[in-house]
């Protein structure tokens, strides 16, 4: 049986991707630093999949194949995290396929990778 050991994205600063993601989601590198073309942040705590992070020339997916989901408690909470990600570097991303009714907002990171985060709580 297979596991996910690591979710992998593109960066052209591995350096500054490493920072947004430590500060969104609490990781911290595998190996004690950033290398400028390769790193992995997993769990300050040890528990879940990694993020690495390679340095990469290829352009942004506008509609990526693959993503991230982040999760939030509730609407309160999904409204707080996005404030919290934009104050760390993050974006909105001006999404042309919204649903109605989203339980979900579309931001990009430092590099211009999309990602969600989700009201769990939403229907």
């Amino acid at each position: 049986m297979l596991t996910i050991g690591t979710i992998v994205l593109g960066a052209a600063d591995v350096r500054r991707a490493a920072a947004f993601w430590s500060g969104a989601l609490g990781y911290v590198p595998r190996d004690g630093e950033v290398a400028p073309d390769w790193t992995v942040l997993v769990p300050a705590d040890g528990a879940g999949p990694g993020l690495a992070l390679g340095r990469s020339e290829s352009p942004v997916q506008q509609h990526p194949r693959v993503h991230l989901d982040l999760y939030a408690a509730d609407a309160a909470a999904q409204s707080e995290e996005v404030a919290r990600l934009v104050a760390l570097g993050a974006r909105h991303v001006d999404w042309d396929r919204y649903p109605e009714d989203p339980d979900f907002v579309v931001l990009a990171d430092t590099e211009g990778n999309r990602f969600c985060v989700i009201d769990t709580s939403h229907g």
